[in-house]
């Protein structure tokens, strides 16, 4: 494990933060960063970004979690940040096989152990964070409790879009095509070329044009839209997780009212066979509800604290 960069100047985070490269078991360098409480920790939150994410651009929720309590761990998934992409073209969102980021999961715990990030674990998961995490549970990811935030267990898209979406996405890859990006996609980053008010992301003007911001500052940290290759690893996982049971771990997620880029049924569906599972629709909320407005992304964020703390007073009882 060595140090990374890391864009402390725009991640406005906590002062504790770090970032490392590790190697995963197919030899990617992926880069994953740390953020430590200075008070008495309650844990370790793991934090799984979406398809846009990477370790700067959720500084300021870090700082958050951290105010909390928790020490933050938070991974550049393959493709995304300063990790490895796996396209000739740098800005492509592309991935080879949608089990290829659990090899990211497991460097990421790695750094996690190294550092000697306090227990017990936690996840929060973003969007394609949220489907990662959800798989990397199924396979024993060790986490007392999860919140995931708009949860990409489902693709938003019409009825005539799936029909050929599966079809023409399969066809691009097994033709050696998979590197192409999705028709109507491009390497254009989408907070540089889409005006606030367009936006299906957040409401939030203050949190856009921090995204912004840091788009022009550090444009190498930044993707564009996905390949054909991305969607029919994606849209396989989330049918293969659909069919598999829920777990036993405690779990409270969110999703916006109108989210244009998850399906929103398939969360329903889900949480609605979830044990020790609670599940809420935030009205007036765009996709990504934990940086909504204040009232709304503020809102979330207790709950997502006061359910880990209910988890935690919990487990130390049943354990008696």
């Amino acid at each position: 494990m060595e140090d990374a960069k890391f864009y402390e100047e725009i991640a406005e985070g906590p002062s504790s933060a770090g970032a490392y490269w590790k190697q995963t078991q197919d030899d990617v360098r992926v880069r994953v960063g740390a953020y430590h409480t200075q008070s008495e920790a309650k844990g370790t939150i793991l934090l799984m970004l979406g398809r846009f994410g990477y370790i700067e651009r959720y500084g300021r929720v870090a700082q958050s979690f951290v105010d909390e309590g928790f020490s933050t761990a938070v991974i550049d998934w393959r493709s995304q940040g300063l990790s490895d992409r796996m396209a000739s073209d740098p800005n492509a969102g592309h991935i080879q096989f949608f089990s290829d980021y659990q090899k990211d999961v497991a460097a990421m715990m790695e750094v996690v152990e190294e550092l000697d990030m306090p227990k017990p674990y936690y996840l929060v998961g973003v969007s394609m964070g949220a489907c990662i995490g959800f798989r990397a549970m199924l396979d024993g990811l060790p986490v007392a409790a999860a919140a995931f935030i708009s949860p990409m267990w489902g693709i938003k898209m019409s009825a005539a879009q799936r029909v050929a979406a599966w079809p023409l996405s399969w066809a691009a890859k097994a033709l050696g095509q998979g590197h192409r990006y999705v028709p109507g996609e491009s390497g254009d980053i989408y907070v540089l070329e889409t005006d606030f008010e367009d936006n299906n992301l957040t409401h939030n003007a203050d949190m856009y044009d921090y995204w912004v911001k840091q788009a022009e500052k550090a444009p190498e940290l930044q993707i564009g839209g996905p390949t054909m290759a991305w969607l029919y690893e994606a849209l396989a996982e989330c049918r293969a997780l659909s069919s598999i049971a829920s777990p036993l771990t405690p779990c409270i997620t969110f999703c916006g009212e109108l989210d244009r880029l998850v399906d929103n049924d398939s969360i329903k569906a889900r949480m609605a066979k979830w044990p020790n599972g609670e599940f809420s629709m935030i009205r007036n909320a765009k996709h990504d509800v934990l940086t909504e407005i204040p009232q709304i992304g503020g809102d979330v964020m207790s709950q997502v604290f006061a359910f880990f703390a209910k988890v935690s007073a919990i487990k130390p009882a049943a354990s008696r």
